[in-house]
């Protein structure tokens, strides 16, 4: 068992929690992290979905990344099944969210949660939708110091062009917009992918010839082999450290357990929030209830503080599930980067005149490595798949049925919806000569969208969560905006045939359950219960314009830990 008190419990070890734990900790706290999913790459859990192995992990030694190779393979199908949001026990099933139509929520447990499957793609958000959309209640400035340290923690830097980001640039450059060389984005424009993925051996340059093995100590950093989706295991035979994606498990958990105060117990999924009303007044949280997913035991651990960071589904559930204070916001307001695909398809001839060879190849270099950003809009992005998911995503659903349904002879784009039959299979062939851009855009809480519970319709583990988002006219326009600019490049980037998904709503980034302003205060404290904290996605106040959320989620993470020192300790 873990010992009965901590000063601090953090609920999730995804991708905010373990920034939480490391501050707390390295302010001298004693921090106990609980995980609903496995420790992948730890020598207490060698067969993680197989046996309960051990307890809790509490020092570095336990870290392997001999035992993170054997564990993560780079077949995409079978990881996504094994980091997908469930229990380590896969025979169990994993754990069921009502999402509306035909859209997904993608989301994963362990230590590392979500962002294991990740692209590292680690942007900031746009000052505007900050400072100028009026949900926050802090400076955008104030969020500046922990960028920078977030950042360095995880080594972004931007990420190293191949020839679908090349062709991508030459498109966005010869439809007029500027080259952008700056974090904080105040204009539209493109460039490079901050990522938090180390940068390539420089023996890996496409000058260098190098014709030598792709493991570890020969290569190191990353080996341009795409493989974020699957967990990014490269380069085989690093050390657990020394993983080229820095995802919260590799970035943030070694220091976090070298301080020697954080102790991690995974397979343990809080079912309850304990809180006491010394003076009569507001309740405070005093500790939780959390259940072994294998044993199906119970146990109470006391804190001075809990912070939930089980992500902007599940920390609503639970407060929902603890039958803590009605706040109407708790749960409302989602955003999820209401997104599309486009992809343009390229004749051979014609990248070679571009690029100097005739295919695209966009299962090289990193996943998605380079963007096109717009204040006010979103952002584009590029995106290298295997073909199994570009079909999936660029083909595989639509929310306007299949392209022979559809007139788009007004459109920017040849065709629009689903394909099937040969028409996929023609389409598909041409796979190494495809570019696909992923449309995210700027969507805006409302308060009818987001997670309520059901009751009477439960798991092991509580009422279960149901999701629920409908964009807005806004929204929609937004994004149509996006996809005609994503259509415009692909042409000036010289593609033969521009196709548009329309994608059905699917939550590939989910934020602002537990918003701060309207549930959280500007310490990311509850406003309805003392010393209970938010430090995961859910307390953005909006979408952050429609960047990628990990960075932000990060750094507001690493604030809030010190406003918990600073009230309490």
């Amino acid at each position: 068992m873990v010992a009965s008190e901590y000063d601090a419990v953090i609920v999730g070890a995804g991708g905010d929690g373990p920034v939480a734990a490391w501050k707390l900790a390295e302010a001298g706290l004693s921090v106990l992290v609980l995980e609903a999913g496995p420790f992948h790459g730890n020598e207490k859990w060698p067969k993680p979905h197989e046996d309960p192995g051990g307890e809790a992990s509490s020092s570095i030694e336990d870290l392997s990344g001999e035992l993170l190779d054997e564990q993560f393979t780079t077949r995409e199908f079978e990881m996504v099944n094994k980091l997908i949001f469930g229990p380590a026990d896969h025979e169990r099933g994993f754990y069921f969210r009502k999402f509306p139509g035909d859209g997904a929520i993608l989301q994963c447990s362990g230590v590392g949660g979500t962002t294991l499957h990740y692209t590292g793609n680690h942007p900031r958000a746009y000052p505007a939708s900050i400072d100028e959309q009026g949900h926050w209640p802090i400076d955008y400035a104030d969020l500046v110091p922990y960028y920078q340290e977030i950042e360095e923690m995880c080594e972004v830097a931007p990420a190293p062009v191949t020839a679908k980001e090349e062709l991508f640039f030459r498109g966005a450059a010869a439809a007029g917009w500027d080259l952008l060389d700056e974090l904080n984005v105040t204009e539209p424009g493109y460039r490079p992918q901050p990522n938090a993925i180390r940068q390539p051996d420089e023996k890996l340059h496409v000058d260098a010839d190098y014709d030598g093995d792709f493991q570890y100590p020969e290569v190191e950093g990353d080996t341009l082999a795409l493989g974020n989706i699957a967990g990014n295991p490269h380069p085989r035979g690093a050390p657990f450290e020394e993983k080229a994606k820095r995802a919260s498990n590799i970035s943030f958990v070694p220091p976090a357990l070298k301080t020697g105060n954080v102790t991690i117990r995974p397979n343990a999924f809080v079912t309850d929030i304990h809180t006491d009303t010394w003076f009569g007044d507001d309740p405070s949280a005093t500790g939780v209830e959390f259940r072994d997913t294998w044993s199906g035991d119970k146990e109470d651990v006391e804190a001075e503080v809990v912070v939930l960071a089980a992500g902007a589904i599940e920390t609503p559930r639970l407060w929902k599930n603890a039958d803590l204070p009605e706040n109407d916001w708790v749960g409302s307001g989602m955003t999820i980067h209401f997104g599309d695909n486009v992809m343009g398809l390229f004749e051979g001839a014609d990248l070679d005149g571009t690029l100097g060879t005739d295919t695209v190849d966009q299962f090289q270099g990193q996943d998605i490595a380079a963007r096109f950003d717009y204040p006010g809009l979103g952002m584009l992005q590029t995106v290298g798949t295997t073909p199994g998911l570009g079909a999936i995503l660029g083909f595989g659903a639509s929310a306007s049925g299949f392209t022979f349904q559809n007139d788009t002879s007004d459109a920017p784009w040849d065709t629009m919806g689903r394909l099937a039959g040969r028409e996929l299979k023609e389409t598909l062939a041409e796979y190494r000569r495809m570019l696909q851009i992923l449309v995210v855009s700027d969507d805006r809480p409302h308060e009818r969208n987001g997670v309520t519970v059901v009751p009477g319709v439960s798991d092991e583990n509580g009422s279960i969560p149901l999701v629920n988002y409908v964009p807005s006219d806004g929204d929609k326009k937004r994004r149509d905006e996006l996809a005609e600019i994503a259509a415009e490049i692909l042409r000036e980037a010289g593609a033969s045939h521009v196709h548009r998904s329309d994608s059905p709503p699917t939550a590939l980034h989910v934020q602002s359950t537990m918003r701060m302003g309207k549930v959280v205060d500007t310490a990311c404290e509850a406003y309805d219960v003392d010393r209970l904290f938010v430090a995961d996605h859910s307390a953005l106040a909006n979408s952050v314009g429609g960047v990628n959320p990990t960075n932000t989620g990060q750094a507001l993470a690493a604030r809030t830990a010190e406003k918990i020192v600073d009230r309490y300790f």
